[in-house]
């Protein structure tokens, strides 16, 4: 890849990783509109890496008191809500590390295509929509629980269908079970830490075994523009949705799959 071509990737994986747009749609639309050959693994890894380096750095004071929360749970058994919150984050990655796992292979081979896109774009951006009207209760991240958290990881490993959104489903489910908009957000980004720190380590696994030639200095600019657009998006995400809701994010979701169907069928 040229530098323009890494530049604008790694702005899309960091603007569109914490939206609920869809980043993995995003990154797949160029080279089945523009004509792009594929990034590969490295610069997924690198991208990737930028994004969630953003989040950890925004949430670094909660992830810290979460993590000697949870480390202390284990040795007074002891519970507090902060260490509730990490066992609940855990318990909400395990769907995705399943159907990860087993169908892998299945979602790159079938579901990485403009038509799945389209779709999944419409359908969950009219969900989202709906779980946005629907939203009353205002739940605090501290108030979900162990069966809300696992309906929510459910929601989660379905965004591994290109075109989904992590954060999307995410967020729609925690609306829909009752969560205030700013804590389904909230919830759903530390949920991303342990899913994007494990999608990592197998990239980078399946990168080392697959002996691809790294340009080192294209995955630097990328891990770099990655994170800054990743750490922005965050940071005014959470300052705007308790205005402007989630319609601005359905509205483009319906714009965006209107365009790729005029793409399909014209």
């Amino acid at each position: 890849m040229d530098t323009f071509q890494v530049i604008i990737l790694a702005l899309i994986q960091g603007l569109t990783e914490f939206l609920p747009i869809s980043s993995s749609a995003h990154l797949i639309l160029p080279a089945q509109l523009l004509g792009w050959e594929d990034q590969g693994l490295s610069f997924d890894v690198a991208v990737n890496t930028g994004s969630l380096m953003a989040v950890v750095m925004y949430f670094r004071r909660e992830l810290f008191s979460m993590f000697t929360a949870w480390t202390g749970s284990i040795a007074s058994r002891k519970q507090t809500q902060e260490s509730k919150l990490a066992w609940w984050i855990i318990l909400a990655t395990i769907p995705a590390v399943i159907l990860g796992f087993t169908a892998k292979d299945f979602i790159a081979t079938h579901l990485r295509n403009i038509e799945v896109i389209a779709a999944t774009t419409i359908i969950f951006g009219l969900l989202l929509w709906w779980a946005d009207r629907l939203q009353r209760q205002g739940f605090s991240e501290f108030q979900v629980g162990w069966k809300k958290a696992l309906i929510i990881g459910v929601a989660q490993a379905m965004a591994l269908i290109p075109g989904t959104s992590r954060s999307g489903a995410t967020i729609t489910a925690a609306l829909m079970l009752g969560l205030s908009r700013e804590a389904a957000a909230r919830f759903s980004f530390l949920m991303s830490v342990p899913v994007s720190l494990g999608a990592a380590l197998l990239v980078t696994k399946d990168l080392l075994e697959s002996g691809q030639v790294i340009d080192y200095q294209a995955l630097g600019l990328g891990i770099a523009v990655s994170f800054v657009a990743a750490y922005l998006c965050i940071h005014y995400f959470l300052k705007i949705i308790s205005k402007m809701g989630m319609t601005p994010f359905v509205i483009y979701r319906l714009a965006l799959g209107a365009v790729l169907c005029g793409v399909i069928f014209l």
